[in-house]
């Protein structure tokens, strides 16, 4: 699954992903909580997530993906 195209997606269609999924009640969380719910159920399964952006590497050696959508700024959606 793309996280660009599972951002992309309304609430109604998120929850339905979710119940696909087998996510209790997604109609009780917030959009970022269906997200993160979504991709912590499809990383259980060992499904394939796929995201796209700008790798920014730090002096201690962690790195970041950033997104075109924040300008490539940190943000909380960075992976």
């Amino acid at each position: 699954m793309n996280l660009q195209e599972l951002k992309k997606k309304n609430p109604a269609e998120l929850i339905n992903e979710a119940e696909k999924l087998g996510i209790e009640n997604p109609s009780t969380l917030r959009k970022q909580e269906i997200l993160f719910a979504i991709l912590k159920k499809l990383a259980e399964k060992n499904e394939q997530i796929t995201a796209t952006g700008v790798l920014e590497v730090l002096q201690d050696g962690f790195g970041f993906l950033r997104a075109i959508e924040s300008n490539y700024l940190p943000g909380p959606d960075d992976i």
